[in-house]
């Protein structure tokens, strides 16, 4: 037998075209013997385009599979393959009027969609592995390479706002303020309004700090739920935070997703500046 005849397949996209070439190489993969060439035209918003890469097609053995959110586009591409008599797979347009019929509503019809979400998505993952790796101090460095620098004594609610906040797709390191322990010089490095300061009442940082005590089944005479020590510390920390020059939230009695909304207010607000 003879070398058979390649099909040339143009996968036409308002976005990217991924979707598209990735299911054209699910159905190719079940065909042991097929030869295809694969023609990837993407970001079409042009019928004029879109009638030329048809003509191209039909001096080919050719199929057209295509993912266009735009329904005129569809139409366009429909009307062009019949005249030229081109095999045409349309792999979102079916989908998409389905769900319209069952949700009672109209599509957004904006390409490139699943690909802002996507990015959103790694940008979030990405925030949220940076933040563990510098929680609590860990590697100094990485203070100049967040988005947020929180600070404050133990206690303060450093890590959970850190972790709110990555959520929010910001990068943040913390670092825990300690008399006996000077900080890392990278910290009055980071510009003024990256770093946000944490402050509570002393009475309610003594009930917070016992019940952690408790938890951890040690003794209430700690020293780290001593009012004198705790003074010492917020004294220190409040001195740390007026060399930074940076904002100060007070924690006492707030909820994290209030804190982080005050902070969030503070980063948008310094990004017009």
């Amino acid at each position: 037998m003879g070398e058979k005849e390649a099909i040339d397949v143009y996968i036409i996209s308002d976005s990217i075209g991924e979707t598209a070439e990735l299911m054209v190489n699910a159905v190719v993969s079940q065909f042991n013997s097929a030869s295809v060439e694969l023609h990837r035209e993407t970001f079409l918003s042009d019928a004029e385009r879109i009638k030329r890469i048809v003509e191209e097609a039909s001096n080919r053995k050719s199929v057209i599979a295509y993912t266009l959110v735009k329904t005129h586009l569809r139409e366009v591409i429909v009307q062009e393959a019949q005249k030229y008599n081109i095999p045409m797979v349309d792999l979102m347009g079916p989908l998409l009027d389905t769900f319209s019929s069952l949700m009672l509503t109209e599509p957004r019809l904006e390409p490139g969609l699943i690909r802002r979400l996507d990015e959103d998505y790694y940008r979030r993952v990405s925030a949220v592995e940076f933040t563990v790796k510098h929680d609590d101090g860990k590697d100094p460095n990485g203070l100049l390479k967040g988005d947020i620098v929180l600070i404050g004594v133990s206690r303060t609610s450093k890590t959970p706002l850190s972790m709110y906040l990555a959520h929010k797709k910001l990068k943040v390191a913390n670092m825990p303020l300690v008399p006996e322990v000077e900080p890392p010089q990278e910290l009055f490095w980071v510009p003024v309004e990256k770093v946000m300061g944490l402050t509570i009442d002393p009475y309610l940082l003594r009930e917070i700090r016992l019940e952690r005590l408790n938890s951890m089944g040690l003794k209430s005479g700690n020293n780290y739920a001593d009012m004198e020590r705790i003074m010492e510390e917020l004294n220190y920390a409040r001195g740390i935070m007026r060399r930074v020059g940076c904002m100060v939230f007070d924690v006492s009695h707030k909820a994290v997703e209030e804190v982080a909304g005050k902070i969030l207010y503070a980063v948008k607000e310094s990004e017009k500046i």
